[in-house]
Parts: C-alpha cells; structure tokens; sequence
C-alpha cells in the first residue's frame, strides 16, 4: 500500500508540472474571472486593490488551516509547543476522510512533519492532530479559532472544524480569508513550509506533494494553501513577492483546480503590473535644532529614520505628498529618543505612513543653581 501512495504521488507532481500555463495582467483579465468570489490585498497594508463579491459568505474547504496553522504558529512562539515535539494521533484525528496521510490510532509525528504534512499535502488527520497538540481536543482548538477570528476582524467567518471538511455553518468570506492569511504570513516560518514542492514523512516511506500548482508555475509564488470539496468548490489563496511587493490573492468557488490557478494568478499579475513599493526619504525639514524652553542647551537636534516602504500606483510618484509636523519648541528635560514630532506621508489624500521624529541629543532642565552660576558668569565675564 505505501509503495501505491508512494508511486500515486510521483505521478501527480509530474501531472502537475507538465505543461505551461500564461498568465494576463491587464485589467479585464480581472474581469474575466470565472470564480464567484475573489480579492487581491497588499499584504503589508492590509489595502484591497481588487475584489468581486469579497463579503460573500461560502465554504472554503481547506483554507480553513490558515486559521489552524496560525494559532500553531503562535503556540509555537510563546513555546507551548516545540517543533521536535512528538504528537500521538488519536481515534478522531485518525478518522479524518478526504486529504490525509493516513494516521493510525497511535501513531507519533513530530510537530515538524505534522506541519509539513497539513501545509504540502493538506492533511486533514495530520491538522485535527496538531490541534489536539495545542488545546487538548479538536473543539477547543476550533473555539480558540474563532475567538482569534473575532479578535481580526473576520465578520463573515464561523468555524465548525480545524481541517475544513464541509459542515454545515462552516463558512468564511475572501476578505475574511485574506486577513487571517496576511496574519498568518508575518510568521515567516511557515514559509519555510508553504514553498516545499515535493518531500516525504515517515523516513521515506509516503511522499507528499504540495497541492499548490502556482509553486511551478508562478515567478515570485511564496505559498499559501489550496482546498476543494463539493460544497466550496476550488479555492485557493496565494502569497506572491516581488521587488519587496508581497501580495495575498484568494479565490473561493472556481468550478476547477485549473481556473482557481488561472484567477489567482490574473489577481497576482494586476497587482505586480499597477502597483510598486515607494521607498520614502526623510524631508531636510525633520532634521533641525528645535529651541527647547528651560534647558540647558537652547536647543536640540532632531533625527528622523524612515527605512520603510508603501504600496502606491506605478508612475504615480508625484501623488506622493508629506507633513512635517513639529512644535515651535519642547520644554526641557529632553532625552535622547523622546518623540517631538511626525513625518506624515500621503498617497493622494491617503495616509500611508507616519514616522516619529526624535531628539537626537539629551537636554537636561536648568535647575536654580544652574542659574546662579549664570548670573554670576554674567556679571564677571
């Protein structure tokens, strides 16, 4: 049996990497799409830069272990759970249909390959048993899923399970998709796990291979999970980067694997081709001597470090505006680091950045004595 899983698995990346697919990137390639719901968010801001029926609430199959790898991921950092951690998997998690590695009742996995398995093959038992891990059972799991849903905002979503297998009342919406995805990916690890094409558990004995096509196919594809069952259809999202762009691209509902690829890769192109990241410099005008009122230095210097960049449209630099807002003075103490003020950048009437200007230099506050020694200098110099 495990040489039959094996040789299945070779096959399918091989019928998955035969062939080239051409993506558009103009406007109406957007337009075209054939998937009922879809959008495309800067992952840095959090902007929607391009959404049909984003609120629309329906199934996502297995995106739903963007949320479960999430909160793995926080376990993982504050420590609850350790990568070499050793997870036994249970008679429910085992008994997980659709997508699997096949768990037996007792059989351990470490946290490592648990991860890898939901991330690459979309394991259903392997998810159900990472959640187990981290609250003990499948249903506490799901109830600290949706708190943190709450807690992003995530209006439109309700999680029923950790896997994503169709349930009634399990839903979500591609906004809603995209943020626990944009959340998700400020773990950089699960990168490390979102790009494997191909690789093995159980010491070479079953082979998995990522059910995301756009990893062979797509210049700058960084991850992040697919899913398909009968009631949600192809869904996918997908994080792309390119020239310190990162973008997250959601489709829910295509009627094939194919053109859930195609559209989010339509979603990706119209991003990469209208958008570009602005590197900002700081204005001459953060950088003066303000007059500090009772110190001991009648002013200080001020600094402002801006090592950031913002999405705006490409060719569209001259929208770019700022504010230097600072006082007419600060009154002493000053310590080095204090905040005085604010370099605001604009895109067009948008704030899309706000960097502290701070004094570069202490300034203690003259005392009585200070002021002695003043007048007497005064009076003999």
């Amino acid at each position: 049996m495990k040489r039959i899983q094996k040789a299945f698995c070779i096959v399918l990346a091989v019928m998955m990497t035969a062939g080239t697919m051409t993506f558009r990137a103009d406007a109406a390639s957007v337009k075209e799409m054939t998937a009922p719901s879809a959008v495309l968010m800067d992952a840095q801001s959090g902007k929607v830069l391009c959404c049909k029926n984003p609120h629309e609430v329906r199934p996502c199959a297995s995106i739903t272990k963007v949320m479960t790898l999430l909160l793995v991921m926080e376990a993982l950092d504050s420590g609850k759970i350790r990568l070499g951690d050793m997870v036994t998997a249970s008679e429910h998690a085992a008994s997980m249909g659709g997508s699997d590695i096949w768990l037996e009742p007792g059989e351990q996995m470490s946290v490592h390959d648990m991860i890898k398995a939901t991330v690459v093959a979309s394991a259903n038992d392997a998810a159900v048993a990472l959640a187990e891990q981290v609250c003990g059972s499948e249903d506490a799991f799901v109830e600290k899923m949706n708190e943190k849903a709450a807690s992003l905002g995530m209006k439109e979503t309700v999680f029923k399970n950790c896997n994503g297998l169709d349930e009634d009342g399990h839903v979500t919406s591609a906004y809603d998709v995209a943020v626990m995805s944009r959340e998700l990916i400020r773990h950089k690890k699960i990168f490390e796990y979102s790009g494997i094409w191909m690789d093995e558990l159980r010491g070479g004995k079953t082979q998995i291979v990522n059910t995301n096509k756009l990893l062979k196919t797509y210049d700058g594809i960084t991850g992040l999970k697919t899913g398909t069952t009968s009631k949600a259809g192809s869904c996918i999202t997908a994080t792309a980067e390119r020239d310190g762009m990162s973008l997250i691209a959601v489709v829910l509902g295509s009627s094939s694997g194919k053109e859930r690829f195609t559209d989010a890769a339509a979603l990706l192109n119209y991003g990469f081709a209208n958008y570009t990241m602005y590197t900002p410099k700081t204005p001459k005008e953060a950088v003066t001597d303000l007059p500090v009122t009772n110190g001991m230095s009648k002013n200080v210097r001020t600094a402002a470090f801006i090592n950031d960049m913002f999405l705006i449209g490409k060719g569209a630099e001259q929208q770019v505006s700022y504010t230097v807002q600072l006082p007419e003075s600060v009154a002493a103490p000053v310590k080095k680091g204090d905040t005085v003020g604010y370099v605001i950048f604009r895109f067009g009437k948008e704030e899309t950045g706000r960097y502290p200007i701070k004094a570069a230099d202490d300034v203690k506050e003259i005392g009585f004595g200070d002021i002695f020694i003043r007048l007497l200098q005064s009076v003999f110099v």
